[in-house]
This record gives C-alpha cells, sequence and structure tokens, in this order.
C-alpha cells in the first residue's frame, strides 16, 4: 500500500524526518518496502495539451500527437491508446530526465521525429499503471512543472501490510500506528452530512445476512465531473488512476478509511432499490472489466429490485449501472461482507481487486456508516451533491467488541522484558483498545479490542501488540536457560525411531515413496480400488488415489531397481496411509503403516553361502523389532492374504488383533509390477503395533554355566505354523529351555503330499548348575512329546 506523507500529516502531526518515520513503521510491524519522493528525479516535465492525434504513416500502432506546452507547440510520437485530441498531458521534451536518470533525447521513430515524449504513471514513478497516458486535469496551466500540478515534492511510503492488519490497509490505521509511536494525538474528524425528509425513495432486502452482516445504501443526486487537483494528485501518488468525481470520491474514502463503498447509476437500476443475495445455477454478470463472469451459488451478489445482478458483493462491480459523464443520481452502497466469501469468490474468479484485499482481511462493521457519510460529504463538495434522504441501514445484528483477557504477568514473560501492568495498559490505550479492571483479579484485566481490529481475539494477539509498542528491536537478548527448558522425544517418537534403527542395522535400505498411486496398482495386490481416497488435485491423472497400502510402492521401486539390473534389494518404509473417512469424519482416516520387501538373493558374507530370499527373512525382522521393543502377545498365525503365496503367508497378530501380513509374495503379482521371484514382504499397522504390551524388564542374572545344544526335526502337516510349533517347545521346555528357533525348512515327495519338514535349534541351560545327561534326556523328550501330541508331527531321524 502507497501512503503519502502529506496524507497522514491530515490526522497526524508529524515532525520527524521521512527516514525516521520509515524506521518507526518497520518496528511497528508496516514494513517499508520503498521510500519514494517520485520528483527528485524529475526535470523539465511540463503540462500540454493535445492538439491534434494523427495516425503514424509508417506504423499502425503508433500514433503523431501535435501538442502545445505553453511557449511552443511540437509533434511526438506516442503508442498510447487513450490519447485524444485536447487531453491535458505531462510532456516530457528532449533533454527532461525521467525516474531512473533517463534522460529524454529527440529521435526517429519509424522514419517520425519525436521531440520527447507523454508520460504515464510508471514512467513518472506514481505506480505501475502503463496502459495509457496519464490524464491530468483539463484546466491545468500549460508549461507548469508537472512536479507541482502532482505534488511529486510529497514522500510515499510503499508499506508491504501482513494479511492479518485490516486497518493498516488505510491512511487512517497507518496515522494511529504513527500517532502511539511518537506520542502525539490523532485527529480524525467526524464527517458532516445534512439529511432531508424521513425515508429514502430506493429500498433495501438483504436475503443472505449471514454473508452481508451490515447492508447500507442511500441516495445521492450528483453532478458528473473530473474530481479537484488534490484529490487526483493524492490518488496518483497512493498507486490509483483518476477517473472521475464520483468514483474517485468512493476510491479516496476506500484508502483514506479502509472502507469499500460503490455508486451504481439510479437510472440504470431496474427497479429503485437493492437486493442482496447469492447466485443462482448459469447466473452471468459483465464486470467492470467487460468480462463475462459465470456465477455459482456460493457467490454473493448485490442486485437491482428486480434482482437482476449489479456487481460482485465486495469485488467489483457491473458494467450495466456503471455511472457515466451522464449520471445524474447514484445510490451509494456501504456495507460489511464476511470476509471467508469473498475470499473463496475472488479465487475463484481469479480477480483481486482493491476491495476485495480489504473485504478478506475484514473492514469494520461499526464504521460502515462513518464511511458512508465520509462519502456523501465529499461528493458534496466536488460533486455538487444537494441535501438528500437519510441511509437505511440494515444491520439486524450489531457486532461486538472483543473481550480478551490479559495478564501483564504473562505479555512481559513472551516477550522477555519485564513490563509492570501499567506499562502494559499505556500501550495499548492509543490504539484504540479500552481497558476494564476486573474485579477481584490484581493479576489481570479485560482488553477491549475495537472492531476495526478483528485480529485481536486473544490473549497473545495482546502480547504482539504490546511487543509493537515498545518495539521488538528494544528487547534485550538474552541466553535460554538450557535446564530450564523442556522438550524432547515422547515415547512414541521414540519407538518409531528405533523401529527405523533396527530395520537400518539388518542391513535394509529405508526408502520413501510417493503416497499418490495408481488404481491399477491396487488391483495387483488384490485392493478394491473403489474403497479409497482420491485426491481431486493429484500431480498426476495417472495416479490419483491416496495410497491405503504402502506395499505397492515399494514393489515399484523393487522393479525399478530390478530394471537397472540391481536385483538384490531389501526396503522398508515408514510411512502415511489413507482409508474412506468414517460416518461423521470430513478428513481421510490416516495411519502410519510400516512395510518391508527383500527380493533376488541374501548376501550372507564369508561365513554362509548366500541364498535366495525366503519367508524367515521377513519374520526375523519382524522378530528382531519386536526384540526391540520388548514386546510380548505378538504372534503369526497361517492366514492366506491377497498379494501373497496361498499357503505362504501368516497374519502378524498383536493382543488378539490382526494388524497386517508376512509372507512370500505371489510371483505372478511380482511379474505385473515386473519385479523378479521370490521376494518376501510384511506390512504392519504401527501404532497398534508400538501400543502392545511390553516384556516384564526384571533382571535375572546371567548363568555361568555351560549351555547344551540340540537340534529336532519334525515332520508335520503344511497347516501347521512354525510359530505354534516353537510355542509349544518353549512350554514343554520350562524354565530349562534357554531359546529356540526355526533354522530350516525341508519339503519332499518322499515327506508326502502337504507335509514338510521343520528343523528347530535348542539350548537349554541352568542358572545354578550344570545340568546332567538325565536332567537334559528328560526335558528334550518333554518336546518331543509335546510337538508330537499337539500337532501330529512325526521325529525325523
Amino acid at each position: 500500500m502507497r501512503v503519502p506523507l502529506s496524507w497522514l500529516t491530515d490526522f497526524v502531526a508529524l515532525d520527524a524526518e521521512p527516514r525516521a518515520i520509515a524506521e518507526a513503521l518497520d518496528r511497528l510491524g508496516l514494513e517499508v518496502e520503498a521510500l519514494d519522493a517520485p520528483g527528485e528525479e524529475i526535470t523539465g516535465v511540463k503540462v500540454a495539451r493535445i492538439l491534434e492525434v494523427r495516425p503514424h504513416p509508417n506504423a499502425d500502432k503508433l500514433q503523431l500527437c501535435d501538442i502545445e506546452f505553453g511557449d511552443g507547440t511540437t509533434t511526438v510520437v506516442c503508442g498510447a491508446p487513450n490519447v485524444v485530441n485536447g487531453m491535458v498531458v505531462a510532456y516530457a521534451p528532449s533533454g527532461a530526465t525521467l525516474p531512473g536518470g533517463f534522460k529524454l533525447e529527440r529521435r526517429k521513430i519509424r522514419g517520425e521525429v519525436s521531440d520527447g515524449m507523454l508520460c504515464s504513471s510508471r514512467e513518472l514513478g506514481l505506480g505501475e499503471e502503463h496502459d495509457g497516458i496519464l490524464p491530468l486535469a483539463s484546466d491545468a496551466e500549460l508549461g507548469m512543472d508537472v512536479r507541482d500540478l502532482l505534488g511529486l515534492h510529497d514522500v510515499v511510503f510503499d508499506l508491504s501490510v501482513t494479511p492479518n492488519r485490516s486497518d493498516a490497509m488505510s491512511i487512517v490505521g497507518v496515522a494511529r500506528d504513527l500517532a502511539a509511536h511518537f506520542g502525539v494525538p490523532l485527529t480524525v474528524a467526524e464527517p458532516t452530512v445534512d439529511v432531508s425528509g424521513d425515508a429514502s425513495d430506493i429500498s433495501v432486502l438483504v436475503e443472505a445476512v449471514e454473508r452481508a452482516p451490515r447492508f447500507t445504501a442511500r441516495q445521492v443526486g450528483v453532478t458528473m465531473g473530473p474530481s479537484p487537483d488534490w484529490m487526483q494528485r493524492r490518488l496518483t501518488l497512493a498507486g490509483m488512476r483518476p477517473i472521475s468525481n464520483v468514483v474517485d470520491v468512493t476510491n479516496y474514502v476506500m484508502l483514506e478509511r479502509g472502507q469499500p463503498s460503490h455508486a451504481f447509476d439510479l437510472d440504470r437500476l431496474r427497479g429503485p432499490g437493492l437486493v442482496v443475495r447469492t447466485a443462482q445455477v448459469g447466473e452471468t454478470l459483465t464486470t467492470l472489466d467487460d468480462v463475462e463472469r459465470k456465477l455459482v451459488p456460493s457467490d454473493l451478489l448485490i442486485c437491482d429490485a428486480d434482482r437482476r445482478p449489479q456487481a460482485i458483493a465486495g469485488i467489483m462491480g457491473g458494467a450495466e449501472a456503471e455511472v457515466h459523464d451522464g449520471t445524474t443520481g447514484i445510490v451509494l452502497e456501504v456495507a460489511y461482507f464476511a470476509p471467508m466469501g469473498i475470499s473463496m469468490t475472488s479465487k475463484r474468479l481469479g480477480l483481486r481487486s482493491e476491495a476485495s484485499a480489504r473485504f478478506e482481511r475484514g473492514v469494520d462493521p461499526n464504521g460502515v456508516m462513518r464511511a458512508s457519510d465520509r462519502v456523501v460529504e465529499l461528493l458534496a463538495e466536488v460533486a455538487g451533491a444537494p441535501i438528500g434522504p437519510p441511509a437505511i441501514d440494515e444491520y439486524p445484528t450489531v457486532v461486538a467488541r472483543e473481550r480478551i483477557r490479559v495478564r501483564p504477568g504473562r505479555v512481559g514473560a513472551v516477550l522477555g522484558v519485564e513490563l509492570d501492568g501499567a506499562q502494559v495498559r499505556e500501550s495499548l490505550r492509543p490504539l484504540g483498545i479500552d481497558i476494564e479492571e476486573i474485579d477481584g483479579d490484581a493479576e489481570a484485566f479485560t482488553a477491549i479490542a475495537p472492531t476495526y481490529r478483528p485480529d485481536l481475539v486473544r490473549e497473545i494477539d495482546v502480547v504482539e501488540e504490546v511487543g509493537r509498542r515498545i518495539g521488538l528491536d528494544s528487547i534485550p537478548r538474552t541466553l535460554p536457560h538450557t535446564t530450564e527448558q523442556g522438550g524432547g522425544l515422547t515415547a512414541r517418537q521414540r519407538a518409531r525411531r528405533l523401529v527405523a534403527d533396527v530395520m537400518v542395522g539388518l542391513g535394509h535400505s529405508e526408502a520413501m515413496t510417493l503416497p499418490l498411486i495408481a488404481e491399477a496398482d491396487l488391483s495387483r495386490i488384490g485392493v478394491d480400488p473403489a474403497a479409497t481416497v482420491r485426491a481431486t488435485n493429484a500431480l498426476s491423472a495417472e495416479e490419483p488415489v491416496l495410497r491405503p497400502a504402502i506395499l505397492p510402492g515399494l514393489l515399484k521401486s523393487v522393479a525399478h531397481n530390478a530394471g537397472l539390473g540391481l536385483s538384490d534389494v531389501a526396503l522398508f518404509e515408514l510411512g502415511h496411509v489413507f482409508g474412506v473417512p468414517p460416518k461423521g469424519q470430513l478428513l481421510p482416516d490416516e495411519r502410519d503403516h510400516l512395510a518391508f520387501v527383500a527380493s533376488g538373493t541374501m548376501r550372507r558374507g564369508p561365513v554362509e553361502p548366500d541364498r535366495p530370499v525366503d519367508v524367515y527373512d521377513a519374520t526375523d525382522a519382524l522378530h528382531a523389532i519386536v526384540d526391540a521393543l520388548q514386546l510380548t502377545g505378538v504372534e503369526t498365525t497361517t492366514a492366506d492374504h491377497s498379494g501373497y503365496l496361498r499357503g505362504r503367508a501368516a497374519s502378524v497378530v498383536v493382543g488378539g488383533v490382526t494388524i497386517g501380513a508376512v509372507g512370500e509374495l505371489d510371483p505372478a503379482v511380482l511379474a505385473s509390477f515386473g519385479a523378479l521371484a521370490p521376494a518376501v514382504a510384511f506390512e504392519v499397522d504401527l501404532d497398534p503395533l508400538l501400543a502392545g504390551d511390553r516384556r516384564d524388564q526384571a533382571f535375572a542374572p546371567l548363568s555361568r554355566y555351560p549351555a547344551a545344544a540340540m537340534d529336532l526335526a519334525f515332520v508335520l502337516d503344511e497347516s501347521v505354523p512354525a510359530a505354534a510349533v516353537v510355542a509349544t517347545i518353549r512350554k514343554a521346555g520350562g524354565e530349562l529351555l534357554e531359546d529356540a528357533r526355526v533354522f530350516d525348512e525341508f519339503r519332499s515327495e518322499a515327506l508326502g503330499v502337504g507335509r514338510r519338514s521343520l528343523a528347530v535349534a535348542l539350548r537349554f541351560r541352568a542358572p545354578d548348575r550344570t545340568l546332567k545327561d538325565t536332567e537334559l534326556n528328560a526335558v528334550w523328550q518333554a518336546c518331543i512329546d509335546a510337538v508330537v501330541k499337539h500337532h501330529r508331527a512325526e521325529l525325523r531321524s
């Protein structure tokens, strides 16, 4: 936002130099992006009048402009589309200089001599407007220095206003902050408007009250013409192009008070009144920029009494009821619109205006009538507006001021500076924040925020205001007390990191795959794509589904590596998966999963020979995680799962609840992904795994006595899980059995159809003695008998 210094001084007496004011604005959080003195680099630019506009003989888009400039006439080549006979313009003759050190010279353009140039707003440093030549007041003295006419000796602060500071989108708002900073009064005169009669000839109907909590309209007679030089000068310095007295007044008040308004030509409205409603399906409106806008039911409209759309509320007016040179009466609309609705419509249409920028942030609902009076006051001055009827004010529910409990001690603690209650209170009062003491609470008070500060709703917001007032740069630097700081990882975070450390420690590589996958990838592993969550703005149309499982992404990574000649890989991933939202919930059911895939050959090093991966590589990784987390009650039970080889998969169960699957992947599934068999995998829901019961952490001393190792091999049915066999052996072995693990699995036709051999390594040890042969034989036989009895097994010789 561009803020001329001369405009600020209408409301606050500033004796400081412009540089000091810029520094104050920076301290107040209103960042000064540039400090412009538009006339500083301009010399020799004069006021001129165009006598005649002629086509350029050698260029279709150029014109020859004959001009007079007080003490002579000349010809200038110009490409602007808005030049007309009689137009008063800024003329830079040869020898003149413009911002940036640009010096004009007399030169030929497409064969015609141009003695200088006619200037746009951007060429004079008054903004970015470059669509046409800047028109000047028609009665301006020819030959006059443009700097004197436009007030280019002024200083302009170009501010970057944060989205929460809607009040700073106005001259008065900036002046209020500066007045508080320099300790001088803020003087904002109340507008004076005379009215006659008891009622207006127009009507107002607000149907969408929640979208337009306050809406005012009044009938005003006007005489169209140019606005006075002082108004045009200020608008130009602020970056706006003067248009006509009526339009300029509405823009002037918007810049001054932060309240947008709109003037409808009364005679062009179909019916003397306004209706505020939401759009209907299929409605359109041609806006002031001559673009036809397609409307949707979420758009808020201002219509005439016949309900025909005449403006997109809070964003831009329509072309049909636009004021023009022949306008004699207007309907002035000034309102407060709900910010969210304006923001949504503005973004949907790609239409952003000065008005929408303010309504999106939130204007002052209790300042609407004051702004309306200010517009009428200025119209009476510059457009001959006669005394008219009072305004219609539809304000069914008055917006109350926010009441915030503030603790001065908390303010000082957050800012890191010692402040007493009086300092905090005095910091807030100049900003228009009223203070109310709380009976029986000496440590706090109530701050009553003005309605022009919608950003003040919590105590921390008030803390920020105090920080701005005392100056964030004045807060002393201190070293943190590290011994007093909290923080650290939660138990879940530590457990999650431990899982990743275990997998890396086993020699596996961590992968990060995309959460968006193709429907075909899900179908390959047997997941119904219909029972998934689709992204409406997916990065790729081929991958629109939020993954319900990590395994498809890992399999694509395995296939990618195989295509590069790297068929021996072991990958794992910890990541989010997404389920269909539960009933009554808007967002997807988001959970953490752990997935693992190994393919090709398992490299065993110099001691053991290399071998193809098998299902025990997956179960061993899972058991390593269980051991690291000290979990109990984790089991694997034989079950078929989609994507895995039939009879070579198991469910992972924690506390009686299935949380995932482990096993050997189906070669057909691998082939569909372009990966090679064999490959093994598991995927589990991480949260119930981490929430599982922990083993007893009681200390048990290590035995100093020797262990006895034995191997047993059983022939049993394929349906018997290896885990069940080990569990039976552990129970039968009792306290003397120190360890039991499966180390081999063998299949052969000699064993019978549906039968396999399972080899288990046992280790026995007593904590207080060396075991005797009789003890070993007894416990060894007990283990054999238990497996034979419970699993119909046969002991292999």
